[in-house]
């Protein structure tokens, strides 16, 4: 799924400092960690919404990872509506991929696999 690829490259960010450095030469703005909600800020965000986006995706499949700009640009919009509320937990999971049959068991209770990815995330892509 290309989506599991855009997350995987935002979470490399945090973890390969050349990666990072040279993404920020890339986008000419912002630190390169991109790897959550928390480092993404704003300019980092409208680059990879706009015209940096193929650019960034080009440069990802050079590191091995494959997506087009077109699913970056949709979890990065993803990303920016969570974090200011504009989207729900459930829609937000949904984007980043899980199944229908995990989001019917979001009220299902602390046991139940979504809340736990939920907490995973809100620990790594998220940034909380």
């Amino acid at each position: 799924m290309a989506t599991a690829s855009v997350l995987q490259f935002m979470q490399k960010t945090a973890e390969d400092e050349a990666l990072r450095q040279q993404l920020e030469e890339l986008l000419g703005v912002g630190d390169g960690n991109i790897s959550s909600e928390a480092d993404l800020d704003p300019a980092e965000t409208e680059a990879l919404k706009g015209e940096r986006a193929p650019v960034v995706a080009e440069f990802a499949a050079r590191n091995g990872y494959s997506f087009s700009a077109t699913e970056l640009i949709t979890v990065v919009d993803a990303f920016q509506k969570h974090q200011t509320g504009a989207m729900s937990d459930a829609e937000f999971a949904q984007i980043i991929g899980l199944s229908t049959a995990d989001m019917k068991t979001l009220e299902s209770g602390d046991k139940n696999p979504l809340k736990r990815l939920s907490r995973y995330l809100s620990k790594t892509y998220l940034g909380y």
